[in-house]
């Protein structure tokens, strides 16, 4: 599926706190991150605009982030949500946040029974894809999982299998 700009669901459609703060990015970054949320699996635009506006507030209030962590969410119904966005580091994956983009899939893809919807790998590569487009991703880029250069289980086995098989999925480990 190819996406545009106008498929994300912006900040103002998720009513999105604002920012209390950014680093530019330079882009094209090189790296791109897949995670997952470890936590509410959603399909509609409704309920994954309440789960993202919830994942916000813990990363605003608990962790005492400038804003919610990740550059983009996604939804198992298809729906990508502009969090950080393509311009702004994230807060994602510790040591590569200024080189590196990240896509988080709402949900907990450790569990046995888990397994990410077919629309929301669609929607990761079609982003992917988009950002190589509008040049914010190298078209050589490297696609790792948060397991990759990380102590997490992120993005949880059942995921972690599937970006495996991707093209752009690399081995080796990452360097800046």
């Amino acid at each position: 599926m190819a996406y545009t700009s106008t498929d994300i669901v912006a900040r103002a459609q998720w009513k999105a706190m604002d920012t209390k703060g950014s680093d530019a990015m330079k882009t094209p970054v090189k790296i791109v991150f897949v995670h997952h949320t470890a936590g509410k699996h959603t399909t509609t635009q409704q309920e994954g605009s309440e789960t993202v506006r919830a994942i916000q507030n813990f990363h605003m209030d608990d962790r005492k982030w400038d804003d919610i962590g990740y550059n983009f969410l996604v939804g198992e119904g298809g729906h990508v949500f502009e969090a950080r966005g393509w311009d702004r580091v994230g807060a994602h994956t510790k040591g590569w946040n200024g080189v590196s983009v990240a896509f988080s899939i709402m949900g907990n893809f450790e569990e046995d029974e888990s397994h990410p919807d077919i629309r929301a790998l669609k929607a990761v590569l079609g982003m992917i894809q988009l950002g190589i487009e509008m040049g914010k991703i190298s078209q050589d880029y490297k696609l790792y999982g948060h397991r990759d250069v990380g102590a997490t289980a992120c993005p949880g086995k059942n995921l972690y299998k599937v970006i495996q098989t991707w093209d752009h999925y690399s081995q080796e480990k990452p360097t800046k």
